[in-house]
């Protein structure tokens, strides 16, 4: 499928989703929101995608909302400007909720929504060069759509300084505070991107989709009999499946599981 502002590649097992609006910073309009809910809803129908990763063209990774976008939504209505942030919200959701891994090669700025969508990511890599803020407050705005996906990421009390502040915030800063799992120099982004690539693509993809449900399962539960149940079902039912027979059977015999066999990676 063509897109406007989108460019979707794929290499053997992985999606390459370039936002392509370079002149604007790949910032993000009615347009580029809708055409990035429909290529996730896309890829999570594709059992050949093993991995995804989103980037951006040119300098940045995304300068966030378009402004005059922005501007426009606020002079509609009540009711078209609600439907009109669900639509982000809903795109942030599509994301998040990828069976798939996904990985957010950011560089350049990622202020906003594209900080926004570096937290919706399984995975963000950033180069030196990165930079990362909530900067709604100062344009008298509020990170709403994406604070679920923030929030997960730096947890509440480093999200009550940077969304009240909205200062820069820089890759090793991103680093530190849980942001960004790791940090490369700019001539080196790409390699390190391709080693988690590699690194994903030796689990089992349906033991990885269990795992993200894992995830949201247990995140921010307290620790009880009902949350025991749960996780001794979710192993229970994962354990049963075809591709945890095929892993420890592979793995006692030494051998590679059969979903490797489509990746140039060894154990």
């Amino acid at each position: 499928m063509s897109y406007q502002f989108l460019q979707v590649e794929q290499h053997d097992q992985v999606a390459y989703v370039w936002l392509n609006r370079p002149e604007l910073h790949n910032a993000f309009n009615i347009t580029v929101i809708a055409e990035l809910h429909t290529c996730f809803k896309q890829i999570a129908t594709r059992d050949d995608i093993r991995v995804v990763v989103l980037a951006g063209r040119g300098k940045s990774f995304s300068a966030g909302a378009d402004l005059n976008w922005m501007k426009q939504a606020g002079q509609a209505s009540a009711e078209e400007n609600e439907a009109d942030a669900l639509k982000l919200a809903k795109m942030l959701e599509a994301l998040a909720t990828l069976n798939q891994p996904t990985i957010a090669r950011v560089h350049g700025i990622a202020f906003g929504g594209g900080m926004g969508l570096a937290s919706a990511c399984d995975i963000c890599i950033a180069s030196t060069d990165a930079k990362f803020a909530t900067s709604e407050v100062r344009l008298g705005l509020a990170p709403s759509t994406i604070s679920p996906y923030v929030i997960r990421a730096i947890g509440a009390r480093q999200a009550s300084r940077y969304f009240l502040t909205a200062e820069r915030i820089s890759a090793h800063e991103a680093k530190q505070i849980g942001l960004a799992h790791e940090i490369a120099d700019v001539e080196d982004l790409d390699k390190k991107v391709q080693e988690i690539v590699d690194a994903l693509l030796l689990g089992g993809p349906h033991a990885q989709a269990a795992s993200k449900q894992l995830i949201q399962m247990v995140s921010n539960q307290s620790m009880n009999d009902e949350l025991l149940r749960q996780t001794a079902q979710h192993i229970a039912q994962v354990r049963q499946g075809s591709e945890a027979k095929e892993g420890l059977t592979a793995f006692l015999s030494k051998q590679a599981p059969a979903w490797t066999s489509n990746s140039n990676n060894n154990n």
